[in-house]
Parts: C-alpha cells; sequence; structure tokens
C-alpha cells in the first residue's frame, strides 16, 4: 500500500498499486551509467564498442518494428555524406553491460527529395508501438536528449554558443562555462471515472474525427500534480474530481513531456461538457459502450504505447468478461 497525499479538503487516502504501477517498481533495462559521463577517455572506449542508434532531424534509424544500430566503424565510414555531429551516452544495457550511444547528425548535402533524405528512419510515433522494452527505453532516451539539444545551441544567460559535453547530458557555455541540462515538462494526465465505473473522454479539434483520450494538461509553476488534475479537468470538461489517485508516469519526448498519470472521480457526471477550444466534445462510456465503439469503428484510441490506452485498457480488463482483445485495433497517432 501506498500513501497518497489528498488534494483540496480531502484527507491523505491509501490507495493499492494497481498492476500498471508494476513498470514503476522494476529497474530500466538500461543503466544509465551516469558515473561514466565525467571520464571523457572512458566514453570514447565505450563509443568504439557501443551499439549506436543515429538521429536525423529527430527521426531515428529503424524499420517498422525495429531499431537499426550501427557501430562507430560504419559511423566514421560515413563522413562523407553526413555532419561528424554530437553523440550522446545512452548506457549500458543491464544484462550484458552493452555500450549504448545516439548520433545526432545531418546531411552534408540533403538529398533532392523528402523520400530519400528519410530513407530508413522514422519517428518515434510510428514505431514506437512496436519496439521492445529495451529498445523503446533507448529511443525515449535518445529522441528526448535529441530534441533538446537541437533547440538549446545558445545560453540562455549571455546569448553565446554552447557545446555538448558530458556525454550528452549537459550544454556548456563557451563564454562562460554555465551548465544547462535537459528539460523535462511535467503533465498529468487524467482518467476520469464516476460512481458507475464509466469513463469521460475527451476530442481535440487538432485530432482525426472520433478520436478520443483521457485529459491531459502541463503542471503549473507552484502547482500540485493533484491540484493541475482538478484545474485541468474542470476547464476541459466541466466536472470537479472528489478522489484522485497516482498510477504511473511515462516519459514522453514529445518533445520533452513526463506524463504523470492519475485517476480521478466525479459525483457529477451529469455537469460534463467540452470547454470548446482544447476539447470539442465529451463522451462517457460503459464498458459495453467502449466495447462496441471500437468493434464498429466509431471511436479511435489512443497508441498501445501510451499510458492513456494503457489507463483506458486496465480500466476495461478490470471487470470480468472483458479481455485486451475487446480494444484491438482503432488505435491512431495524433
Amino acid at each position: 500500500m501506498q500513501q497518497i497525499p489528498g488534494c483540496y479538503a480531502h484527507g491523505a487516502m491509501l490507495v493499492a498499486f494497481t498492476p500498471m504501477s508494476a513498470r514503476n517498481q522494476s529497474l530500466s533495462p538500461i543503466n544509465r551509467a551516469s558515473e561514466l559521463r565525467t571520464d571523457a577517455k572512458a566514453l570514447d572506449q565505450l563509443w568504439d564498442k557501443a551499439l549506436i542508434i543515429q538521429i536525423i532531424d529527430g527521426r531515428i534509424a529503424a524499420t517498422e518494428d525495429a531499431l537499426i544500430f550501427c557501430d562507430a566503424t560504419t559511423v566514421a565510414a560515413q563522413q562523407e555524406s553526413f555532419e561528424a555531429g554530437e553523440r550522446f551516452f545512452l548506457g549500458l544495457g543491464r544484462d550484458n553491460n552493452t555500450p549504448y550511444f545516439a548520433w545526432r547528425t545531418s546531411w552534408i548535402n540533403e538529398p533532392a527529395t523528402v523520400e530519400e533524405k528519410y530513407e530508413g528512419f522514422a519517428t518515434l510515433r510510428e514505431v514506437g508501438g512496436n519496439l521492445d522494452e529495451v529498445e523503446i527505453s533507448l529511443a525515449m532516451h535518445a529522441v528526448g536528449l535529441a530534441n533538446w539539444h537541437a533547440v538549446h545551441t545558445h545560453c540562455a544567460r549571455c546569448g553565446a554558443a554552447t557545446v555538448s559535453d558530458l556525454g550528452g547530458s549537459v550544454r556548456v557555455c563557451v563564454e562562460d562555462s554555465t551548465q544547462h541540462h535537459p528539460r523535462t515538462d511535467p503533465a498529468v494526465i487524467v482518467l476520469v471515472k464516476d460512481s458507475a465505473d464509466r469513463i469521460l473522454l475527451g476530442h481535440q479539434p487538432v485530432w482525426p474525427e472520433k478520436r478520443f483520450s483521457t485529459f491531459a494538461g502541463f503542471v503549473e509553476p507552484g502547482e500540485s500534480f493533484e491540484e493541475c488534475v482538478s484545474r485541468e479537468v474542470f476547464e476541459e470538461a466541466g466536472v470537479y474530481c472528489n478522489d484522485i489517485n497516482y498510477l504511473r508516469s511515462q516519459a514522453w519526448p514529445f518533445p520533452a513531456s513526463i506524463m504523470i498519470a492519475f485517476e480521478a472521480i466525479t459525483d457529477h457526471p451529469e455537469n460534463a461538457r467540452p470547454d470548446g477550444q482544447e476539447i470539442t466534445e465529451v463522451r462517457w462510456f460503459t464498458r459495453d459502450e467502449m466495447k462496441n465503439a471500437v468493434a464498429t469503428n466509431d471511436i479511435l484510441l489512443p497508441p498501445s504505447i501510451s499510458v492513456a490506452r494503457k489507463m483506458i485498457t486496465a480500466w476495461f480488463v478490470a471487470k470480468d468478461g472483458y479481455t485486451v482483445a475487446d480494444l484491438t485495433g482503432g488505435e491512431t497517432w495524433r
């Protein structure tokens, strides 16, 4: 059991972790080995025997269902086509101590077409759901670092250029040596339920038609996660929550978020309404309604890789007679 802080007038609650939290209680398959980041010689030695993920414009070298790794010899041989770029130490495989790096680079002379430029590369959104545990951990880390490095090329204090250091874990100002560390933006994501165990999902106007998901929003300065849950759900769906429980978290480098997942209960489901801007439609679902909506393509669910989908699935299968197979298909990326 884990004690969860209450929100507003509600006291602390004892809540049993659901199976979704098992991932949080286990080690990552990759040991980030941060103690090696200050040892440039050790990193050079590891690079020579590492498995390396090439990244161009935030796209990773990959097939439809697996990462494509290269080695230091291959990287050296590609210097005529690609810039030297930057290398980021991702860590060591926990099972076999295999060193992993990301290589963020760009074409020296860009191909004439987009198809040629990105042949053999894919976005994490395109392949993330097909990667195994080791590869998705590496890809999340690599893409998150690459996204940050791409937009933090200058010092926020003085405007001078910055360079990658410590295995890609910081950027250092060339003028005043200020260190800049990768940013991660915390956002809550919430599965709203009522006393009848229905769930409330919303549709954003930027999504494909029929795409519905849980509610989410960034944490503001001075705001607790629980306060953010209450604010976001009320702003987007018009209902107050009186019971907020933490479920799990998920790295989400699009471009630099960490999703903190909660479930929340509302006593007034009849008040649910979209804000008309971020959310243009809200719908309550029973399990049978969800099953039928998926079967008839009346709803598109979040991708299986996302914590939103995991929350919906965990709710759906919590009652006997409902299985993951009932929710197969019907998913889409934004």
